[in-house]
């Protein structure tokens, strides 16, 4: 069978059984009495009551018990939603991790990961949503970090490791003062692929154009920029003005990516599907092409193995990707060492 369980309510997809978990009744103390209670679904099978109706009722985890199941959980619009996000963010992190890897910026994009605590409490705080706060937020942080970094004699670490450390403060402070519920911070500290909704294809689309448009219309420069940059700024590139936009691209990136897979992995999102790319080809497009593959095709199977061992989805891509970055260097570096 697929159930779907969450805080309200346990629901069998074949639509012959339903049961209520009473959290409302049991727990008060959590959930602010002005929430609405939930509708009963049906106990008996309705033909005139489509997937889509019950798709309205709040997704926290899948349990799969045979492949005919997983294929009928296909059927569904958020599974659908989830797996083009997955492909879309896939993408998007293996174009930008390229670049990532290749120019250490690694720890950057964590501090800018882990930074955005702060936007998810602001969001929460305001009663707005936290996606609406990531975006100017990590924007901002992104470009006020690498300000710094080029205006101050101390090493890119040392300016990283003071700026997130003063924003994980802020980010903590600000928590504490969320009063009742707070499933809208913890979704977005750990992540939930499946509850991505259009909006968040769209923004994740549109970053996905921009950024491509960007990054192939100048890999030329892009990739001299990456390798020397001092010859790049005397063969007349725009080398600040390129550093910036491709900082506001990662930015942006960082902030899609957190509702997929969490505050705390979404960097992992980034640098894994590059570095296992980097390990099987020293061929910058072929590296690329291969770390946009990875990426994508990871999420996909995170999501799959999500739904079959009844896992958090955003874990599970990252350990998918983890685990194929452990087979690729076992098979290529100590292969060719052992041959």
């Amino acid at each position: 069978m697929i159930y779907e369980k969450n805080h309200y309510t346990q629901i069998n997809l074949d639509f012959s059984q339903e049961r209520n978990l009473g959290v409302w009744e049991d727990s008060k103390e959590i959930f602010p009495p002005s929430l609405p209670t939930l509708p009963t679904l049906p106990t008996q099978i309705d033909s005139t009551i489509t997937p889509d109706d019950y798709m309205s009722y709040p997704i926290a985890e899948l349990a799969i018990a045979n492949s005919q199941d997983l294929v009928s959980l296909l059927q569904f619009p958020f599974m659908q939603r989830a797996l083009i996000g997955a492909v879309l963010m896939g993408i998007l992190g293996g174009l930008l991790g390229s670049f990532v890897t290749l120019r250490q910026l690694s720890f950057f994009s964590h501090a800018v990961g882990h930074a955005a605590l702060v936007g998810v409490a602001l969001g929460v705080l305001l009663q707005l949503n936290p996606t609406w706060m990531l975006l100017p937020f990590t924007l901002v942080f992104g470009v006020v970090v690498l300000y710094f970094v080029d205006k101050t004699d101390l090493g890119s670490d040392s300016v990283l490791s003071i700026v997130l450390s003063g924003a994980l403060a802020i980010g903590v402070i600000l928590s504490s003062l969320i009063q009742g519920y707070r499933g809208n911070l913890m979704g977005v500290l750990f992540g939930d692929i499946l509850a991505i909704d259009a909006t968040d294809l769209v923004l994740t689309l549109l970053i996905l154009v921009g950024g491509a448009i960007f990054l192939f219309s100048t890999l030329r420069q892009q990739i001299l920029l990456t390798l020397n940059p001092d010859v790049a700024k005397v063969q007349g590139i725009p080398v600040e003005l390129y550093r910036y936009a491709f900082v506001v691209l990662l930015s942006l990136a960082v902030a899609v990516a957190i509702k997929a897979v969490g505050v705390l992995l979404v960097n992992a999102f980034l640098v894994i599907p590059a570095a296992t790319a980097k390990l099987m080809s020293q061929h910058f497009s072929r590296f690329l092409w291969m770390s946009v593959i990875i990426g994508s095709i990871s999420s996909i199977a995170g999501i799959l193995v999500s739904g079959i061992f009844n896992l958090a989805s955003g874990p599970s891509i990252v350990l998918v990707q983890f685990l194929l970055f452990i087979a690729v260097f076992v098979v290529i570096k100590l292969g060719w060492q052992t041959a």
